[in-house]
């Protein structure tokens, strides 16, 4: 398979390469890179001396579409919609990483991302690239919307409970923590190691803009609106996303019934752990993997379930999600290529 990347020199599109280098089956054509165009790759990423002789390139779609098989785009929001085409489509495969066709609703989209959608002709059939959910649908796409890193560990660390109505959705509280790698590469002051070392904190408290992503999702499974209340942290570490979600109850379950119902959904799942009873997902047993590990505790005290989930943001948050959804689209076993155990410590 012949691969570009549009937005290679970013966190996400650099770990696409590193994901894809080290496959018998695919050939980078292109490392696309606005910020970097003439200059060496392995300038920009040292580690990837003597493995990537190529230079970056600009954003081409429309030449790098004559080239690839399938193109990757690790922009940010609004540049692949603005890139995309029938044309484009009638040629070539393409896996956006960015939000531009996550969220059915334009209106919706361009209220919380305050950005003019460019292609909203598009935005139906994109098909939201979660393969635990719409693994079939997957396989027969030529656009696909790779989901936020936010919204993957939110979704499956909840999606048992909410599928088969364990827990009532419109009390449903996530608490979500982050590496600063989920910020970007950009040149940001709060993202300064001075800022962040030794230091926690909340951001875009009930503004964030995954939560309509996520409140989407969520929506489709449980037949009806769902409303949440969603806050991200951000923490001193480069990788990794940790889930805390809180929902009241809505029947009478026990601990082993739960179980039961995420072995049921996730038992076959090889990129989903439900952990044994008394464990907690942690970020750093799922680093540099696409594992996500899952695990849940009944408060009797207050009625109320509480559900984790840990996952890395650059792999099954982002890159690997979006390799996992390459594999699906060519008819290759899914974990082709995604098969790295978790790195420690």
């Amino acid at each position: 398979m012949k691969v570009g990347i549009i937005g290679a020199t970013g966190y996400a599109g650099e770990e696409l390469v590193r994901l894809l280098l080290q496959r018998e089956d695919t050939k980078i054509v292109w490392y696309g890179s606005k910020s970097y165009v003439g200059q060496k790759y392995a300038a920009v990423y040292p580690n990837m001396f003597q493995f990537v002789p190529d230079f970056c390139r600009e954003d081409d779609m429309e030449q790098l579409a004559e080239e690839a098989d399938v193109i990757f785009t690790a922009t940010p929001q609004g540049l692949c919609a603005s890139l995309v085409s029938e044309e484009i489509l009638s040629k070539t495969k393409i896996i956006d990483l960015s939000a531009d066709y996550r969220i059915k609703d334009v209106e919706i989209y361009e209220q919380w991302y305050k950005i003019k959608h460019a292609s909203p002709q598009f935005i139906k059939e994109a098909v939201y690239g979660l393969p635990e959910i719409n693994r079939e649908d997957v396989k027969k796409a030529r656009l696909i919307a790779n989901p936020g890193c936010y919204p993957t560990c939110s979704f499956l660390t909840v999606y048992p409970m909410v599928k088969e109505g364990i827990i009532d959705e419109n009390t449903l509280i996530i608490d979500a923590k982050s590496g600063t790698s989920g910020a970007g590469r950009g040149a940001k002051v709060d993202n300064l190691y001075c800022e962040v070392n030794e230091n926690m904190k909340a951001y875009g408290v009930a503004s964030h803009r995954h939560t309509p992503e996520i409140e989407e999702q969520l929506s489709y499974v449980a037949g009806k609106n769902v409303t949440i209340s969603f806050t991200p942290h951000l923490v001193p570490m480069n990788r990794g996303i940790l889930v805390t979600a809180y929902a009241s109850l809505k029947k009478d379950v026990s601990e082993k019934d739960v179980r039961d119902i995420y072995e049921a959904y996730y038992g076959s799942e090889y990129f989903v752990r439900v952990l044994e009873d008394g464990m907690v997902p942690q970020t750093r047993f799922v680093e540099g993997s696409n594992f996500a590990d899952v695990n849940f505790k009944l408060d009797r005290r207050t009625d109320r379930i509480v559900m984790m989930g840990a996952i890395d943001n650059l792999v099954k948050g982002a890159a690997g999600q979006a390799v996992q959804n390459m594999n699906l689209m060519f008819g290759l076993p899914e974990n082709t290529g995604l098969k790295q155990i978790p790195m420690f410590p």
